[in-house]
């Protein structure tokens, strides 16, 4: 069963524990508890990896196995939109991409050998999130997949600069405005010819430095059903414009018009909503940068703690380009904040380590709060943000239970 949130009532009747500071608990939020639920296994990843369906594949990754600095390639969550290929390509080096679109003269194509022979590589340590990271918490609920906390991940990465592809091929600078992609996998139809999913980025975006055609992760061949054995990652934007088992991609002189680019899809609406608002399509708007976010990944939750014992707290923080410039934890609900040590990014668009130590004025349950800030004076919500149709871009504050006792 998933693990939900509990009443005041409820989480008195059952643990018997005093809640500390719980004059302080905002209206509307429910207490986490301290249960945990059993956490089904993947082949081919971490066993503690939650499913969230099998077909597509679709995994995220439990706070506590994401404590790593560098994401490894078996605790990164799994967004499929379609069936993955059916078996690794005979010889990845003769993979091939093809580069097409209004906006280049004649089309180019590239194996993956000559991908890795003719152009520098890359190495960058870049945030992957999907936009319905935190679905979950929305009511009314949203449609998709209910993610927690766990569709997030920051590997490293290495491959080749999306502009220097482009500019190889020859690409019109004064006519693109859009760059989409198409993979190999298959639609859950069955159809050969029906597209999965295929988006992308306005062209700014894909002449940014740390925008790659990619091929490895962490110094290792891309796992199959991270995308293996070619994808495009670019971060800070939704993990659906990164598409996986890369064919092909078109330069367009108008917005790119693929599978998923349109409708509902990726989009929120232009202006707020009342929750379980009715929105037409013409008043939704895509969905580009993603919004500042922090996570508790040390200790799991529940964590049980001796009283006069302090706790060392830890987790990631991260925006869409600006630098988390503070985190601060709560342990009053959010009526008082303390400030958290913060590591600055390796590079743009990578995860920065937070840490601090906590201490508790009695025994009893509380809970941990962490709220980042960015350059841009972008603050993390307490609570749920603004409502949308298909409950995207959850960036509520973080928290975890803990019990001194």
């Amino acid at each position: 069963m998933p693990h939900r949130p509990l009443s005041r009532r409820q989480f008195l009747t059952r643990s018997g524990l005093p809640v500390i500071f719980a004059a302080s608990l905002p209206a509307g939020v429910q207490l986490l508890g301290l249960s945990a639920a059993p956490d089904p296994t993947l082949p081919g990843k971490h066993p503690g990896l939650t499913i969230l369906n099998d077909r597509p594949v679709n995994a995220e990754t439990p706070a506590h196995l994401l404590d790593e600095a560098v994401t490894s390639a078996d605790r990164l969550f799994i967004r499929n939109n379609g069936i993955a290929p059916a078996a690794p390509p005979a010889d990845p080096a003769e993979w091939t991409l093809r580069i097409a679109g209004e906006a280049v003269p004649q089309a180019v194509t590239f194996t993956l050998a000559e991908l890795q022979a003719k152009f520098r590589h890359h190495t960058y340590q870049l945030t992957l999130e999907c936009g319905g990271n935190g679905r979950k918490e929305f009511y009314p609920p949203a449609r998709g997949n209910q993610w927690s906390t766990g569709a997030i991940g920051c590997p490293a990465w290495t491959g080749v600069r999306l502009r220097d592809v482009l500019e190889a091929a020859g690409y019109q600078s004064d006519r693109a405005v859009y760059v989409g992609y198409y993979g190999r996998d298959t639609h859950l139809s069955g159809d050969p010819d029906k597209v999965v999913i295929s988006r992308g980025v306005p062209i700014a975006k894909a002449l940014e430095d740390e925008s790659l055609i990619a091929w490895a992760m962490n110094g290792q061949p891309l796992p199959l059903l991270n995308g293996y054995p070619l994808r495009l990652v670019f971060g800070g934007y939704p993990a659906s414009c990164s598409g996986k088992w890369l064919s092909e991609i078109v330069v367009r002189d108008r917005l790119h018009d693929g599978e998923k680019m349109g409708g509902q899809s990726y989009r929120v609406p232009c202006t707020p909503v009342e929750p379980g608002a009715t929105v037409a399509d013409a008043d939704m708007c895509i969905i580009e940068q993603m919004p500042v976010k922090s996570l508790i990944t040390s200790p799991k939750t529940g964590a049980t703690i001796a009283p006069g014992t302090k706790l060392n707290l830890g987790g990631h923080a991260w925006s869409s380009g600006p630098a988390v410039t503070e985190v601060a934890y709560s342990i009053d609900f959010g009526s008082s904040w303390q400030p958290c040590r913060l590591a600055p990014p390796v590079n743009r668009f990578a995860w920065q380590q937070f840490s601090a130590t906590v201490a508790f004025p009695e025994p009893g349950y509380y809970e941990v709060w962490a709220r980042a800030t960015d350059a841009a004076d972008r603050v993390q919500p307490m609570v749920l943000p603004g409502w949308n149709p298909r409950g995207y871009l959850n960036n509520a504050c973080h928290r975890i239970a803990v019990k001194i006792a």
